[in-house]
């Protein structure tokens, strides 16, 4: 398992029974998702190339969702170490879960389950896989170079911060800009709590451009937020941020004052 990954299965199960600001895990569940966990299949569903199972445990039923593989209620399965996604909507089939852990592998019945060697790409909002090709990721995850988030929010009448510099203005001037203070408005396009113990937002505020990549600023923060929230960000630009595993940022302000107006 590679470093990043390290490091956010840590963070998960650090935080898995804290109150995250989409929703409340409870305490009451053990997360398995350090160890992976076994059972019997009650529910499954497919979509656009993956595969969902609820898996009861003997103690509790628990989703998992891996490449789409061949298996029906009642087999018994072996999910791998994987990441959990709280409150995770899949728009793909219009349905949320409570919690999903999404992994690299699940057996049937003792055996491996197949992966398509040219795994599909993720639907919109799901981690990325052991094998998948990095592709988009979960709102609010840490996105990987050249990954755009789909906005359906209204980014108009977004008022400069006062003193402060539009998106667009911290990528074009990044090279003066790092290691410096700024002031950005903006509204969270993205949003995922809690990952490597902080906050990671999205923000954009109708400047820039998705081809030119300069519309979309990562933040990560101790604050919470939700998505549609208009917020007041204030921290120090980073650029060319590298976390491995594919995690790069050509400008993220990391550990940022976040306000929420």
């Amino acid at each position: 398992m590679n470093k990043m990954k390290c490091l956010l299965l840590a963070a998960l199960l650090a935080d898995v029974a804290s109150v995250r600001a989409q929703g409340e895990i409870s305490t009451a569940v053990t997360d398995p998702v350090a160890a992976g966990f076994s059972g019997r299949v009650v529910e499954t569903t497919n979509t656009a190339g993956y595969t969902y199972v609820l898996v009861d445990t003997g103690s509790q039923k628990l989703w998992a969702a891996t490449t789409q593989f061949d298996v029906k209620t009642g087999d018994p399965v072996t999910v791998g170490a994987g990441t959990s996604m709280a409150n995770y909507h899949s728009p793909t089939l219009d349905r949320t879960f409570d919690m999903v852990y999404f992994t690299g592998g699940i057996t049937v019945n003792g055996g491996t389950a197949p992966v398509s060697a040219t795994a599909p790409v993720l639907p919109a909002g799901h981690p990325p896989l052991d094998g998948a090709k990095p592709v988009a990721l979960p709102p609010g995850h840490p996105a990987l170079t050249g990954t755009a988030p789909a906005v359906k929010f209204d980014l108009t009448g977004i008022p400069r911060a006062d003193g402060g510099q539009t998106i667009a203005e911290i990528f074009a001037g990044r090279a003066t800009l790092a290691g410096k203070l700024v002031l950005v408005r903006g509204k969270v396009v993205k949003y995922n709590a809690m990952i490597m113990g902080k906050n990671w937002l999205h923000i954009r505020d109708g400047s820039g451009t998705a081809d030119v990549q300069d519309n979309d600023l990562a933040v990560t923060t101790a604050t919470a937020a939700k998505l549609g929230d208009t917020v007041l960000v204030s921290g120090v630009v980073t650029t060319n941020k590298d976390f491995g595993a594919g995690y790069k940022y050509v400008v993220i302000l990391e550990d940022a004052k976040v306000t929420v107006e």
